[in-house]
């Protein structure tokens, strides 16, 4: 079988992600630009607008009706899968560099860099509360170590988070 190549970014690739079915992979790399993907055949399904900086991670719900993305913008968002629009915006203090759905989809994570005087930050969010959002106020927000984080993934039923730090740790924290 012939392989596909698939061309929609102007610089480095930071992270590629199937959905749960494995017919949609979303593409973020060190530009604004956030993309879907038909993956049988490589077409170009869209894009996601909004990003002003690189962005470091994205992620689908199980259902794939919602697309979580992270960026050097200093935001995360939270985007329609199928319609490409923008639902929710949470503004950061610093690089957001890591992001997941829990198993449920109803809480997000996402880390933040330590930079510029900010200390690292995991924050947890309950999207069956809009007011967490729209006030950016977090159900949870964990300061990190010293290390910032440079990779996270959910656990078993979204009880916690495994987190790889750049210098080598690797931490659980509880989501509850």
């Amino acid at each position: 079988q012939k392989p596909i190549l698939l061309q929609g970014h102007e610089r480095s690739i930071t992270q590629i992600k199937y959905n749960r079915e494995g017919d949609l992979l979303f593409t973020v790399a060190k530009d604004p630009i956030v993309n879907v993907w038909y993956s049988v055949n490589g077409e170009r399904l869209g894009t996601y607008n909004g990003h002003t900086g690189a962005v470091w991670c994205v992620d689908a719900d199980w259902d794939t009706r919602h697309v979580l993305t992270g960026s050097a913008d200093n935001s995360c968002r939270l985007w329609d899968c199928e319609t490409g629009k923008q639902l929710a915006l949470v503004k950061t203090s610093s690089a957001v560099r890591t992001c997941g759905f829990d198993f449920g989809g109803n809480i997000i994570m996402f880390s933040t860099d330590k930079q510029m005087g900010y200390q690292c930050f995991v924050s947890f969010f309950d999207l069956r509360d809009p007011s967490q959002i729209e006030n950016n106020e977090p159900y949870m927000k964990i300061p990190c170590s010293d290390s910032k984080i440079t990779s996270a993934v959910w656990g078993p039923l979204g009880e916690f988070i495994i987190a790889g730090h750049e210098n080598g740790e690797l931490n659980q924290f509880s989501a509850k």
